[in-house]
């Protein structure tokens, strides 16, 4: 566990892929969520209004489920990651469970519930961690590693 393991994926790809990704996501949750776009900017009053929680709970579920079931049961990869020629293994580098998929996806999820410092705690770590690990990583003892 004290080296690094070959492969691991750099982070600019994982940057671009991430964005690839929640760009998905969010035309995924769209239809799901059209209304809150009602409720952003009220025209009449020239102001912006509350975010409704509700549509904000169901974007995050569209997204965990996505990232789990895309990480579990599609080789560690989601279609960011596939597109730029990465994976998610375990430390070890054998294929990702259900469950460490589901324990990755639910402390990213933590983390983005944790407005504005959570993540960047969470991504910014990766800056730092001489296995590129984030926090939902080392949390679900997981790598991205070129595929």
């Amino acid at each position: 566990m004290g080296l690094s393991p070959p492969g691991l994926a750099g982070r600019w790809r994982r940057l671009f892929a991430g964005v690839l990704d929640l760009l998905i996501v969010n035309i995924i949750a769209a239809p799901f969520t059209w209304t809150s776009w009602n409720y952003a900017w009220d025209g009449s009053r020239g102001v912006w209004d509350r975010y409704p929680i509700e549509h904000t709970f169901v974007a995050s579920l569209v997204a965990f489920l996505y990232f789990w079931l895309l990480h579990a049961f599609w080789n560690g990869q989601t279609l960011g990651k596939k597109l730029f020629g990465m994976r998610v293994v375990q430390e070890n580098g054998a294929r990702i469970g259900v469950g460490q998929a589901a324990v990755r996806q639910a402390v990213a999820t933590l983390f983005e519930w944790l407005c504005c410092v959570g993540p960047l705690l969470d991504l910014g770590w990766i800056l730092f961690d001489p296995r590129k690990q984030a926090l939902h990583d080392k949390a679900a003892r997981t790598v991205v590693v070129n595929a």
